[in-house]
C-alpha cells in the first residue's frame, strides 16, 4: 500500500480527476474510496453517465504521483485506460472525509 498521508503545512489544491476504462460495476469506487479514506483525504468519487468515474479531492503536489497510482490501480476487476486531471475552483467536498456519491443531486 502506498503511504500518501499529508503533512502539516503542505499546500493543498482541489483537483478533478476523470477516470476512463472499465471502472463502473467492478467495485472501483469502493476500492479507491477505501484507500483514500485510510490516507486521510477529503473529497468524493462518483459514477458519471458516460461510463467514466469522477474523483474530486484535495491533493498536494508532493503526493500527486501516489494519488494517481491509487486511481490507476483501482479494484482487481477494473481496467483504467486513462486519467485526466486538472486543478479546479468552485468544487468543494461537503465533508472533511472521502466519500462515495451515488447520484448527481448529492
Amino acid at each position: 500500500m502506498l503511504i500518501l498521508l499529508r503533512q502539516k503545512g503542505e499546500s493543498l489544491a482541489m483537483y478533478r480527476f476523470i477516470i476512463y476504462g472499465k471502472v463502473q460495476g467492478v467495485y472501483y469506487r469502493k476500492f479507491v474510496s477505501s484507500a483514500l479514506q485510510k490516507q486521510g483525504f477529503s473529497g468524493y468519487i462518483k459514477n458519471l453517465s458516460d461510463g467514466s468515474v469522477e474523483v474530486v479531492a484535495e491533493v498536494s503536489d508532493k503526493v500527486m504521483n501516489g494519488f494517481l497510482q491509487v486511481l490507476q490501480k483501482g479494484s482487481p476487476l477494473s481496467r483504467v485506460e486513462r486519467i485526466e486531471h486538472r486543478k479546479t475552483d468552485g468544487i468543494t467536498p461537503k465533508s472533511k472525509k472521502f466519500e462515495i456519491r451515488y447520484d448527481e443531486s448529492k
